[in-house]
């Protein structure tokens, strides 16, 4: 996966600038969705000069491409915390504990309805927008990108056998939640309970055909 930003930035006060223009371009996808979304508004709110903001993003689908990815990172980092903490008693604990972390995320995290990993929605529960599907990376589907980076983790604790199955059964695995966790939250706005249970049981006995 490429870098989402135009240069990385260096010095403190420019990594705090870029945080808030992350930030407010989350508030502002919950606020007015991704159509509406503009970078002169982005940078109003961040408090920066344009000229900046196009320092560091070459526009607002480089923008959200960035915002995913910290997305992404941030959900690695909550689960990789949560197995720290659970003791988890087997490996199909990981899947439900990966899926209420998702789940969480959609819920209290700013314009993660809209925007979690790449995909962009018209608006939360909604239709995805077209050619968004490549977003973490212009070469592979945004779910090919997860599934590369879940693996790390099933290698790492499940002593899963690395190899074309392993990756095979984890992209179809993300593929399944994804479809489904979608369904969750068309339905209601919180992630509808049944929805989000029947996904954890998909996936679990999917899995268990795959992993020790």
């Amino acid at each position: 996966m490429t870098s989402a930003l135009r240069r990385r930035p260096a010095q403190r006060r420019s990594v705090e600038r870029v945080e808030r223009m992350l930030d407010e371009c989350a508030r502002l996808l919950d606020e007015l969705g991704y159509e509406a979304l503009t970078t002169k508004e982005v940078a109003r709110r961040a408090g920066v000069p344009i000229g900046t903001f196009y320092q560091f993003f070459p526009d607002k689908q480089g923008l959200v491409r960035a915002l995913a990815v910290r997305n992404l990172d941030a959900f690695l980092s909550r689960v990789s915390e949560r197995i720290a903490e659970a003791h988890l008693g087997h490996w199909t604990d990981l899947v439900d504990l990966a899926i209420d972390e998702f789940v969480a995320m959609k819920r209290t995290t700013p314009g993660f309805a809209v925007v979690d990993f790449g995909e962009v929605l018209a608006r939360p529960g909604g239709p995805p927008l077209e050619g968004t599907r490549r977003t973490l990376d212009r070469a592979q589907d945004n779910n090919v990108v997860v599934a590369e980076r879940l693996r790390a983790l099933a290698v790492d604790l499940l002593d899963a056998p690395p190899g074309d199955g392993l990756d095979r059964a984890l992209l179809v695995a993300v593929e399944a939640t994804d479809a489904v966790l979608k369904v969750a939250f068309r339905i209601q706005p919180d992630g509808d309970p049944f929805m989000i249970a029947e996904c954890k049981l998909l996936v679990r006995r999917y899995l268990a055909e795959h992993l020790p």
